[in-house]
């Protein structure tokens, strides 16, 4: 069955700009938004979909793409152009070191966000984000990959999971007003890389 929106030479994916910051934000507030209702409770999710929140995110994500803490944090977007020609930014993911007491920031990665945009759902977006950060992770010398979700995020999961992560165990819990519980997959980045080639 061929995608309605074909994969065309005008959708790739490039590291993040400063410029990007108010389309990133804005995509995470929308998957908050919509993603997240029955998983959280409905008094956060208002909380972070305010216009004030939009305001800090894309405030938090200007610095993120002007100063990383350093030089193996990143963020990748994904791009598509309009019927225009317009570049407009899909999705996006950001990864660095892993932040897990258990874990090695110099050998072990962590994806601590991927989205895609609502409208842009279905197109392949999230799936060359996560290979290219992947492949970007890899480069950077991580040789394995973690990433938590909702546990009750049975969307993001089956996604991971149909790349070749896996659970690892490893188990937490959000304190959001009640306790939400999250648990952690993992991936091999040398053998994601060689299972490509």
């Amino acid at each position: 069955m061929s995608s309605p929106h074909p994969v065309s030479a005008e959708d790739f994916v490039r590291d993040g700009r400063a410029s990007d910051a108010a389309d990133v934000a804005r995509i995470q507030v929308s998957r908050w938004r919509s993603g997240y209702p029955g998983l959280v409770p409905e008094a956060v999710i208002g909380e972070l979909t305010t216009e004030d929140s939009e305001r800090r995110c894309r405030d938090h994500w200007t610095q993120s793409l002007t100063s990383p803490p350093t030089s193996r944090h990143r963020v990748l977007v994904a791009v598509e152009a309009d019927a225009g020609g317009v570049r407009l930014v899909a999705g996006f993911a950001s990864f660095g070191p892993a932040t897990d007491p258990g874990r090695w920031p110099a050998t072990d990665a962590e994806l601590y966000e991927l989205c895609v945009a609502q409208d842009q759902a279905g197109r392949g977006h999230g799936s060359r984000l996560l290979n290219a950060a992947a492949a970007t992770m890899s480069d950077d010398g991580f040789g394995t990959a973690c990433a938590w979700l909702l546990e009750q995020d049975a969307a993001a999961r089956q996604f991971l999971e149909s790349a070749g992560w896996a659970p690892d165990g490893a188990r937490r819990e959000l304190d959001m007003g009640v306790l939400v519980p999250m648990i952690r997959l993992h991936a091999g980045l040398a053998a994601a890389n060689e299972a490509d080639t």
